[in-house]
């Protein structure tokens, strides 16, 4: 059987999320039939006690589960890793380290006791990759193979370009060529496809790309025994993209923070998004999860593919050992096989809260030692604070509770200095309270605003906004974030919690403006909000106006040329390059105030209207010539 996407997943609709895996696809997946995985990703996720190749005789059937991972599955983590670490590398270029890692595979399967094979899977391909002649020249990495160990693994992950502008555009093939190739070479067509996705999302976790490809191998062969293939590839083909695109958007955020801010801020994330779907839950069992779950991003983020599965493994089998304490909505799931067992928990629904869960916890207001036990152990204290909150509050959005966490922070600090402390943090409460309220009644406002300005309104006002406060970025990364912004408030507005979900959403496409690499500088303004505390992001870059020291670009007559192809053009396409129009004139006329902007946009719209009533090419294209200079001077 295939794989079965609802014919409804609308563009991006799989980004409705936290910055947190479990309670982003839970989101997500509502709008997905389950998923049902082959032969192949099933034994990834099965081999979770040891990934490492053998370094001693160990029990016989785990020694042949380690034995036929490497067998089966040495050629696509070998693209995989390839592939994001050396974006710029050829398909030929990764087929010799595939060809190379199979027989360092072979002889290990033939002398497990060889030196060589005691060594971790990412060491040994990394070592492949800087031994391969000229590559490391031709490709500007030769700096990380100078080194060794865990720092040569940093080199490679900060080597790593989340912007991809630099690499040709995705090749696409006509659906006969695509199953002509597919018909030839399955294991080549898929490979192709494996490393044109990884190099393009280099910080995509494993098991999601596996999955991704898995998923298109299915549509593919599904589709080429359909007559109507084009129409096939469209209706199957394009959600398993947008499927790609959000579980991408949600892991650059996940290693950007985890980059910029390290595993302290990651956790205090985790342990909002945890405590919201698991709300009965002990605190002592949500920090031994916390745990596996800060391993996993790190190995994932660091583009440790082995590592990477296990981990992701370990976190659903701890979840299942403990499921009585943990949640009422897993117990089917942790009865299926794996990996089902594990999408099924990833997209179970948040649980009821516990009937003998008091509204508040009052012993971080009303008792008297609140000051000593936070001195005791301030990060514990601030843990169970935010565990406490967080699973009374399934409501609010993450950022939101960051930000109540922070605030009780400051508020002690100020309390316990003065005489009586506890007359000072007992209302603390309603200092939260107020300032949940004015966030509800702030994405009210601007829900309504959005639906007043209607959806092409709601994107010249992003494009304009987003490119007076950074227009360093490209024009395309400036139209791209528009449009994700425009999802946030169609998707998010209708539903019955549109404060977490705005919020939520919003905060995934500012960590993709503000980018995973620590070094990614836009300007002072931009990268101060990008650096900030997590939970403030959003509130900073809603107080950014327009970047005062920019200096526009020169005149280039070439962006507003304008020819006939514009009357060709199908309405998405069309779309687009008016997106882009407005974007270039944006930067280019800086100091414009909005209002003559939108002026110019609907000047640009009614002269392609004009020109392409014209009967032959000739007119039309002298009605553009006429007309473009009109729109920039």
């Amino acid at each position: 059987m295939g794989y079965n996407f609802t014919d409804n997943v609308k563009e991006y609709k799989n980004l409705i999320s936290s910055t947190m895996l479990l309670s982003f696809v839970n989101v997500v997946s509502k709008k997905m039939k389950q998923l049902k995985l082959t032969g192949f990703i099933f034994f990834l996720f099965f081999f979770t006690e040891s990934l490492m190749l053998p370094t001693e005789l160990q029990d016989l059937d785990n020694f042949n589960i380690t034995q036929k991972f490497i067998e089966e599955n040495v050629e696509y983590i070998t693209i995989i890793t390839f592939a994001q670490y050396v974006q710029e590398a050829t398909f030929e270029e990764m087929e010799k380290l595939v060809k190379d890692m199979v027989e360092y595979k072979d002889s290990c399967m033939a002398n497990s006791m060889l030196p060589k094979c005691t060594k971790l899977p990412n060491d040994v391909l990394q070592e492949a990759i800087c031994a391969m002649e000229g590559l490391p020249q031709k490709h500007n990495f030769s700096h990380c193979c100078s080194k060794a160990d865990t720092e040569r693994r940093l080199c490679f992950l900060y080597n790593k370009k989340a912007n991809v502008g630099f690499l040709p555009p995705f090749p696409t093939l006509d659906p006969e060529e695509k199953c002509q190739a597919f018909k030839n070479n399955k294991e080549s067509f898929l490979n192709h496809f494996v490393y044109e996705v990884a190099r393009r999302n280099p910080f995509v976790f494993a098991p999601t790309l596996l999955t991704v490809a898995a998923h298109f191998g299915d549509v593919t062969k599904s589709c080429c025994e359909e007559q109507n293939k084009v129409n096939c590839f469209q209706t199957r083909a394009v959600p398993v993209m947008q499927y790609l695109k959000a579980f991408s958007s949600y892991q650059n955020n996940v290693c950007g923070v985890l980059l910029k801010f390290g595993t302290k801020i990651i956790n205090s994330i985790n342990i909002a998004i945890l405590s919201q779907k698991f709300p009965k839950i002990e605190f002592k069992e949500l920090i031994s999860l916390i745990e596996d779950v800060s391993s996993t991003y790190d190995e994932c983020c660091e583009g440790d593919v082995v590592h990477c599965i296990r981990h992701m493994s370990k976190i659903m089998n701890h979840i299942c050992s403990k499921q009585d304490a943990v949640s009422s909505k897993i117990k089917e799931c942790c009865e299926k096989k794996i990996p089902e067992r594990d999408q099924c928990i990833i997209n179970s629904s948040k649980d009821d809260r516990p009937k003998d869960l008091s509204l508040r916890e009052g012993k971080f207001t009303d008792s008297e030692n609140v000051c000593q036990e936070r001195d005791a152990d301030p990060d514990t204290f601030f843990a169970e604070f935010n565990f406490e909150y967080s699973r009374r509050h399934p409501d609010l959005s993450i950022p939101q509770l960051l930000r109540v966490v922070q605030m009780y922070n400051d508020l002690l600090r100020n309390c316990c200095n003065t005489e009586n402390p506890p007359d000072c943090y007992h209302y603390a409460e309603e200092k939260f309270n107020e300032t949940t309220e004015k966030g509800l009644k702030k994405i009210q406002q601007e829900c309504k605003h959005s639906q007043n300005l209607g959806k092409d309104g709601l994107k010249y006002h992003y494009l304009i906004r987003l490119t007076k406060i950074a227009p360093q970025l490209s024009t395309e990364e400036l139209v791209s974030l528009g449009k994700k912004m425009v999802t946030v408030f169609t998707t998010c507005c209708t539903l019955s919690e549109e404060f977490a979900c705005v919020e939520n959403l919003a905060d995934l496409v500012l960590g993709e403006l503000c980018g995973v690499n620590e070094n990614r500088t836009i300007n002072p303004a931009v990268d101060h909000c990008c650096k900030s505390n997590v939970a403030f992001r959003g509130p900073c870059f809603e107080s950014l106006t327009a970047h005062k020291t920019y200096v526009p670009p020169p005149f280039s007559q070439d962006l507003f040329t304008f020819h006939t192809d514009m009357c060709q053009s199908q309405n998405e396409e069309l779309q687009k390059k008016t997106d882009r129009f407005l974007v270039n004139i944006v930067k280019l006329k800086y100091e414009v105030a909005n209002e003559e902007l939108q002026s110019l946009l609907t000047n640009f719209g009614n002269a392609v209207e004009k020109c392409c009533k014209a009967e032959k090419d000739e007119e039309k294209l002298v009605c553009f010539n006429k007309e473009s200079p009109k729109l920039v001077t």
